[in-house]
């Protein structure tokens, strides 16, 4: 496998574009003067990212690893997501409450009161998790998909490992306390969730962003600290255990720009709903998106290995932007860049190459793009296709 590189005058769809867009954003920027000034965060583990851009707006300690407490739960639906995109796991499949599982997981911290024997189905564990953090539906699923905990954390440490998470394992389904078994970064979280919305976001929008669950005569809240007081806020996850702290993975869209944060270590969930609040709010007023592509927009195509076909586009898998302090300016480029030729099979949506954002002076952003189309291991016709194809240089 050797790096491929595209320039951008090959793509026929950039022809449109400006000379001149402002100026990017560095890990933690420096503002232009009158610039909105950071608020405190005073969280020891803090992120916060354009998604659209690619872009850190401010950073501290993100590749640190700590415990996640409830934030383990983005990796629990990330894997149930998965499966059933992949035809493996249907929402309407119901599974049942082991009795030692009730044993041992009634009233443990936050729960969906799942009784002994109940039958629940896959769409109302996921509720349940993702709204008011149900540690007895994390095991109920787990045990349902996988047979095992153990085995269900098998899948997801190996997709942690497909994502690129390299400061993360997970030991448990729903990050109770394991000694620290159980650990993140910020910066995996972050990429995990952005996965998350990014390649299931009907699934996404199906089970998170709710205030509220109510489930067999049992109504419960959702503690995600941005609900009810930032505009567009959809997610993510809230995290607390006396070994964790109290953490959170906040996601906000307004006019189709996402950003996304990750705080870890607060001794105070006041302090944490307050000082969130303020950080997002302030990623959303101290930066502006410089529109580049919209979702689904074709940026290039890649030749293919092995495939029933030979090349495959290449798309926005969200609208990309260039992200930058609001008045500054610069020159940008753009190149796209896989490695290449792509193996099949791929399937749709799969992360297979990046838009490269150069800028004056600033370093390079990169921004994903995705299959646009699946592409399957090629039978024997293509194969002798492909091979006779190779043999006169094409």
């Amino acid at each position: 496998m050797h790096h491929k590189f595209l320039g951008i005058v090959l793509t026929a769809a950039l022809a449109g574009l400006p000379a001149q867009a402002a100026a990017p954003v560095p890990a933690e920027p420096t503002l232009p003067s009158g610039a909105l000034a950071m608020p405190e965060v005073t969280a020891p583990i803090a992120l916060l990212i354009d998604v659209n851009g690619g872009r850190v707006l401010f950073e501290r300690q993100s590749h640190r690893r700590f415990v996640p407490a409830s934030l383990t739960k983005i990796m629990t639906s990330y894997v149930a997501f998965e499966l059933i995109k992949a035809g493996k796991l249907r929402l309407d499949q119901r599974f049942r409450m082991k009795p030692e599982t009730f044993r041992q997981w009634h009233r443990v911290g936050s729960t969906m009161f799942l009784a002994s024997e109940s039958d629940t189905s896959v769409a109302e564990l996921l509720d349940g998790i993702v709204t008011v953090s149900a540690n007895d539906g994390c095991v109920v699923l787990a045990e349902g998909v996988a047979g095992s905990v153990s085995a269900f954390t098998a899948m997801m440490n190996a997709e942690a490992r497909k994502l690129g998470m390299k400061d993360t394992h997970y030991h448990t389904p729903n990050g109770w306390m394991d000694e620290g078994e159980t650990y993140v970064s910020a910066a995996d979280l972050a990429i995990l969730s952005t996965a998350l919305i990014t390649r299931h976001p009907d699934l996404y929008r199906r089970f998170y962003g709710h205030e509220r669950l109510a489930f067999r005569g049992i109504e419960q809240p959702n503690h995600n600290p941005l609900y009810g007081h930032v505009d567009g806020a959809d997610g993510v996850k809230t995290g607390f255990t006396n070994e964790a702290g109290y953490g959170l993975v906040g996601s906000a869209i307004r006019d189709g720009r996402r950003l996304m944060m990750v705080v870890g270590g607060y001794d105070n969930g006041k302090v944490r709903a307050r000082e969130s609040r303020d950080f997002i709010e302030w990623g959303f007023a101290a930066f502006e998106a410089h529109p580049l592509f919209a979702q689904g927009a074709r940026i290039a195509t890649a030749k293919v290995q092995g495939g029933e076909a030979r090349e495959i586009a290449l798309v926005a898998p969200h609208a990309l932007a260039l992200t930058l302090p609001r008045g500054a300016r610069s020159q940008y480029s753009l190149a796209v860049r896989y490695k290449g030729p792509l193996r099949a099979p791929i399937a749709k949506g799969d992360a297979v190459g990046a838009l490269v954002v150069r800028m004056q002076g600033q370093g390079e952003a990169q921004l994903p793009l995705v299959a646009a189309e699946a592409v399957p291991a090629a039978g024997i016709v293509a194969r002798l296709r492909n091979g006779l194809l190779a043999m006169v240089g094409q």
